[in-house]
């Protein structure tokens, strides 16, 4: 691949220029941080595993009609994507309590919530991200109410199906993030696609018979065997056909 103009850098991804107009290569790290970025590491291999994973749900989630910004994934720890406006906003989902929920409200972690609570949060490093309301996405402007509406919408789709594929594998989707772009037609319409990924850096998965966490949450609180959670995530998907040796070194964009 010729060499290629980087775009921007996060904390788990990078991306660079793609081949074609509106196209975009996301790379996939294994730098792995916590705590709005005051915990900071590294795991062997995670950008392989998640570059395996999150292609294969939002390729599951493309064939139940909702757009994403995936397009195909290129090697081992790359992706091409649709160029998109990203929205400012971490829509998180919440099926069980566990996190911060637990520490704000009081509710002990592995406690089944009512119902699925969604939750917004204003992407800034800078301010920590801070929890928001929806009066504060739209009187900012940050995103539409009708932009809103769909990212509602689109997230309680996801959350059902996630929960239903996860349960198959013997693990409960306990809450994830979401992250979504803004897409333009030619007639200058509008349209909000899920963007980012979806790994077990922005899932948190236990396991249904022990509470096992399988998650970033192993990095965060120091419980060990990180990879291995990782792997065993990708193995009950059956995406660890080859050998995982493999997923050891990286290769970035050139």
């Amino acid at each position: 691949m010729s060499r290629r103009r980087r775009i921007y850098e996060g904390k788990a991804k990078v991306l660079y220029e793609g081949p074609e107009p509106g196209t975009l290569i996301q790379y996939f790290k294994d730098d792995a941080t916590a705590f709005n970025n005051q915990k900071k590491g590294t795991i062997a291999g995670k950008g392989v595993l998640n570059n395996r994973i999150s292609e294969y749900l939002m390729t599951k989630l493309m064939e139940m009609g909702v757009p994403t910004h995936f397009v195909r994934r290129l090697n081992m720890r790359e992706q091409l994507i649709q160029e998109v406006e990203i929205v400012p906003i971490e829509v998180v989902v919440r099926n069980v309590a566990a996190g911060s929920f637990s520490k704000r409200f009081g509710v002990p972690e592995g406690t089944p919530l009512p119902r699925s609570i969604i939750e917004y949060y204003y992407k800034s490093d800078e301010l920590d991200d801070p929890m928001i309301a929806e009066e504060h996405i739209t009187a900012f402007g940050w995103a539409m109410p009708q932009d809103l509406d769909d990212m509602i919408s689109l997230s309680l789709r996801i959350n059902d199906y996630l929960s239903g594929l996860f349960l198959g594998i013997g693990l409960r989707l306990i809450d994830f993030k979401l992250e979504y772009g803004r897409v333009y037609d030619e007639n200058g319409d509008v349209r909000i696609i899920l963007a980012d990924e979806i790994s077990p850096d922005s899932c948190r998965l236990w396991d249904i018979k022990t509470n096992e966490k399988y998650d970033k949450d192993r990095f965060r609180h120091d419980l060990g065997k990180v990879q291995e959670a990782y792997q065993e995530v990708a193995r009950r998907l059956g995406l660890l056909h080859e050998n995982v040796t493999e997923i050891a070194e990286p290769k970035a964009a050139s």
